[in-house]
Parts: structure tokens; sequence; C-alpha cells
């Protein structure tokens, strides 16, 4: 799949139907889906410093990819 670690698709390969499914029918689910990937693809960059940044916005990227992961996990256990 994805060369960018904590991808929804691997990290919850059991749930991917759900995830496309849910991304379909739910426009604000979508919206989710699509800013934990715009987030997590700039954690990845900052980690290999592709796009350095301070340690301080490397941990508020993870806190908010956390945050998302939370609420996703949340709509596709349910």
């Amino acid at each position: 799949m994805s060369n960018t670690p904590h991808d929804l698709y691997e990290d919850f390969p059991e749930k991917a139907e759900a995830i496309h499914a849910l991304k379909a029918a739910d426009a604000h689910f979508a919206k989710m889906v699509e800013d934990y990937h715009e987030v997590n693809r700039a954690v990845h960059r900052a980690e290999t410093l592709v796009e350095p940044t301070t340690p301080e916005h490397e941990a508020e990227l993870r806190q908010k990819r956390m945050k998302l992961k939370d609420a996703i996990w949340k709509q596709i256990a349910a």
C-alpha cells in the first residue's frame, strides 16, 4: 500500500471496507480521513527530515494524528 507509516488501511486492514463505505456515505468521516492522511504525511516528512520542523510542532502534529485516528476508530468500530 503506502510507504508512509501509520496508513489507516495498513493499521486497520480488517476495517478497510468499513472505512471505504463510511467515506462514501459520510462527508464528515471522509474529511476526517483526508485530514488524518494529510497530518500523517506531515509527520512522516518531519520524521524523515524531508521537511524538518521544531520538536514542538512535530509533537503537535503527532497529537493531532492521534486524535483523528481515535475519532476514526470510534466510527469504524461501531
